[in-house]
């Protein structure tokens, strides 16, 4: 089914959903602390303690001596065999002996569902392409309302059937042209998930894997930090790279992201995106129309008719795409064929905490305002204009322009056009990307 993504409409930003009819999820569980599976400390706890008195001092009572005997031996070995070699396979695995021999590759984590709660506002992120599935702030009355477009169940986050909701996307975001690139003399082909083109590294990219929890921190500063081994030759790109993503509210109302990345052995592209729908109406409220967007960024990237960066830099001014100054977005949606889906490269005026003040979005119906700050050169403004009554949580339809995207990123296709900041990273160097989104009432 992966494979079909992105047939239809393939010189636009996210087929998936366009080419797809989008399974659709049983609202099962419309609230997300519903969704909360096993935590992972329930499922390492090893089994109670066998060594119980209760039932044994009953045994004595009545059992023979003979039988005692026996029950004594086969308790014993009973007791021998469950600590032993099965019980090892409960343990976490850092306890784990570091042997010498070749291990079998450990199978993945299963899905799960994790709370940060962090004063005023509260995130739930899956393990499944580190992706944020809800995110709850307060309105200019206080009232939580669940701001990013997602799914009840974890399924279609991993399946394909899911259009980048709330993801990280990766190993190289947006698109390669004609899924190839040269590095080092030597040409790589990409998996075509996009065609002509590759999108979002591929069929099976960093948004559809499992990515391991390293740490998780409840409390008042709460994050969780996911780790994930891409390895050489994945979705065709060179060389194994480890990635970390952590995720942590600060400041009561802010989320902030930091994505870090090590080539290990060979050279090789990477350019990391989170990739969020916002909808700060709240996620089931309609089309984000009637939000202002203000994007610090006076040049694009124009685009040819498959959406690959020509190379040029376009000034924003005197077109619709001058978001300079706060506007709304449906003012001059019209007059950009298909809706915004292009790369505005980022100014850098304001900065804070060594991060470029990216856009500012507004609300008018509650008076939200989301603040992006980032230390990427690019940033994706994409108007979800490929949504196509895809059903989410609690039920809700999405469609055409349900939700927004403000994608910090390397450029697109960087890796074939040299005028373009370079995504390349050599062994050993790092690539660091980091986040803020702060939220605040007008």
């Amino acid at each position: 089914m992966e494979q079909l993504v992105g047939v239809h409409h393939h010189h636009h930003h996210h087929s998936s959903s366009s080419s797809l009819s989008p399974r659709t999820p049983s609202p099962t569980h419309p609230l997300p602390h519903l969704l909360r599976l096993p935590s992972s400390s329930n499922r390492l706890r090893p089994p109670d303690h066998p060594h119980s008195s209760h039932p044994v001092s009953k045994l004595l009572r009545v059992t023979p001596p003979f039988f005692l005997v026996l029950l004594a031996a086969v308790y014993l070995l009973a007791s021998f065999t469950i600590f032993s070699s099965p019980a090892a396979s409960l343990r976490p695995s850092k306890n784990r002996p570091k042997l010498l021999l070749p291990m079998p590759a450990p199978s993945p984590p299963p899905p799960d569902l994790f709370e940060l709660h962090g004063g005023r506002i509260q995130a739930w992120i899956t393990n499944v392409g580190a992706t944020v599935t809800s995110l709850l702030v307060p309105d200019n009355n206080g009232v939580l309302g669940d701001v990013v477009l997602g799914f009840d169940s974890l399924d279609p986050y991993q399946n394909g059937t899911s259009p980048y909701f709330g993801c990280i996307v990766g190993r190289v975001a947006n698109r390669i042209k004609d899924g190839k690139f040269t590095l080092n003399d030597k040409q790589y082909s990409l998996a075509i998930n996009n065609p002509p083109n590759t999108l979002h590294g591929g069929f099976k990219g960093f948004d559809k894997i499992i990515w391991e929890v390293a740490e998780y921190v409840k409390g008042e500063n709460p994050s969780i930090t996911f780790k994930y081994y891409s390895k050489d030759g994945e979705e065709g790109f060179p060389g194994d790279v480890s990635v970390t993503a952590r995720y942590s509210i600060l400041a009561s109302t802010t989320l902030k992201l930091e994505m870090e990345a090590i080539p290990l052995n060979k050279a090789t592209p990477i350019s990391l995106a989170q990739h969020t729908y916002w909808n700060l109406a709240g996620h089931n409220s309609g089309d984000v129309l009637a939000h202002t967007v203000q994007i610090l960024g006076s040049q694009i990237t124009p685009v040819d008719e498959t959406s690959i960066p020509t190379g040029e830099m376009m000034p924003v001014s005197g077109s619709p795409f001058n978001f300079l100054t706060e506007t709304t977005i449906g003012s001059r949606i019209d007059q950009v064929p298909g809706g915004y889906d292009h790369n505005f490269v980022i100014d850098c005026g304001e900065v804070k905490s060594g991060l470029c003040h990216v856009a500012k979005v507004t609300d008018p119906s509650s008076s939200r305002v989301l603040d992006i700050w980032a230390d990427a050169p690019g940033v994706q403004f994409y108007t979800g204009n490929f949504l196509n009554g895809i059903v989410g949580k609690g039920g809700a339809v999405y469609g055409k322009h349900a939700g927004l995207c403000l994608e910090t990123q390397g450029f697109p296709n960087a890796v074939n056009q040299p005028n373009f900041p370079s995504v390349v990273f050599q062994p050993g160097e790092k690539y660091s990307h980091t986040m803020l989104f702060e939220f605040s009432t007008k």
